[in-house]
């Protein structure tokens, strides 16, 4: 049975503590790993690649990144967007300047500019927090996107304001531009969301992510037994700007290969990827996917019954959507405060003692 712990001994502590302590939920983790790189890529089509696949990757990537600010660290910020922006364009950037720079370093270090960037604007965390911090967060997220549309230069001097992707290969197969077969983008997000995933894990569960948490729960508390305020909040900004640049970079190389600021990184993204992190679980990993694939895949079922099966008007469609969607997420947040993560939590904790009562 699932999750039964009957026989399953450790006799290490490091045994005891690795990130998939059940041998069961191990061999679970790895069969679905195993599917998602060598079966799914046999299986995907355009629609599948462009619609559901790479947003999803895409937003459980920009989610983790805020989870580890807000969710490990409690910084609450409202500037993912912005933020995205800098990765794409960082992106964008590199990709003119550096022609033969392999797509997969373009972009990590896409990451690392925003990661830069992110250090500035959580300065301010020093001396603020709650409200004010949203706030200042906030005004990072207007003041990229006007950088973007006010300075010529981020666009190459383009007449319409617009960055396109050029097209890039990886091993001989073209992963931006029009030509990329839909399997090669998948493999290429799938491969940095899960090795980046990976590294956030093992993070938070190490001295810096316990800092995090100690900040997180009372800051003077952790001052006062040794974690540095400046030090754990500013490189909890950093890592957490690194991961939503990589997600801003791949929205923008991967995803759509061309984009415009105001449209695709305004504040709805902010407020989307902050629904994200809330509706999946504060201060978890697997919460971070969670929260992307129901707000990614849930309006894209939605859009599939209402417009396909009903045949009802797409603008029609579109305003039942947001109510549904709208809906849903107050449900949840009143069901369940502590999002999806914790609703899982609770049912492997059933199926250890199922059938005896809990």
């Amino acid at each position: 049975m699932l999750y039964r712990e009957a026989g399953d001994f450790k006799t290490s502590y490091r045994a005891d503590q690795q990130t998939f302590p059940i041998r069961s939920e191990r061999i679970l983790f790895w069969a679905f790993i195993v599917a998602a790189f060598a079966v799914v890529p046999f299986f995907i089509n355009d629609y599948w690649e462009k619609s559901v696949l790479i947003p999803f990757l895409v937003w459980s990537m920009a989610a983790l990144g805020l989870n580890i600010l807000v969710g490990y660290c409690g910084q609450v910020s409202l500037g993912t967007g912005g933020f995205m922006a800098v990765g794409a364009y960082a992106a964008y950037k590199l990709m003119t300047a550096f022609p033969e720079m392999n797509i997969l370093l373009v972009i990590v270090l896409s990451g690392g500019v925003t990661a830069v960037v992110g250090m500035a604007f959580g300065l301010p965390s020093l001396r603020i927090k709650g409200f004010y911090l949203a706030v200042a967060t906030l005004a990072a997220q207007f003041f990229l996107v006007w950088v973007f549309n006010k300075f010529p230069w981020f666009y190459n001097y383009s007449a319409s304001g617009q960055i396109t992707a050029p097209e890039r290969l990886l091993f001989g197969v073209p992963v931006t531009g029009p030509n990329s077969p839909p399997w090669a983008t998948y493999l290429v997000a799938l491969t940095v969301v899960f090795v980046f995933a990976w590294i956030g894990k093992n993070l938070t569960r190490g001295r810096i992510g316990r800092q995090w948490m100690a900040i997180r729960d009372m800051d003077i508390a952790a001052e006062i037994i040794g974690v540095e305020p400046l030090r754990a909040k500013i490189s909890a900004f950093a890592v957490s700007s690194f991961y939503i640049g990589i997600a801003g970079a791949m929205y923008f190389t991967i995803w759509f290969g061309a984009v415009e600021p105001t449209e695709a990184f305004g504040i709805n993204q902010s407020f989307r990827a902050l629904f994200m992190v809330i509706i999946g679980g504060l201060g978890s990993i697997l919460g971070s996917f969670l929260g992307a694939g129901f707000l990614v895949l849930l309006p894209v079922l939605l859009k599939n019954l209402m417009v396909g099966q009903l045949g009802w008007a797409t603008d029609i469609a579109s305003h039942f959507e947001i109510m549904i969607v709208g809906a849903l997420i107050i449900f949840f947040l009143i069901v369940e405060p502590h999002g999806l993560a914790q609703l899982w939590r609770l049912t492997k904790e059933k199926l250890r003692l199922w059938p005896f009562p809990h």
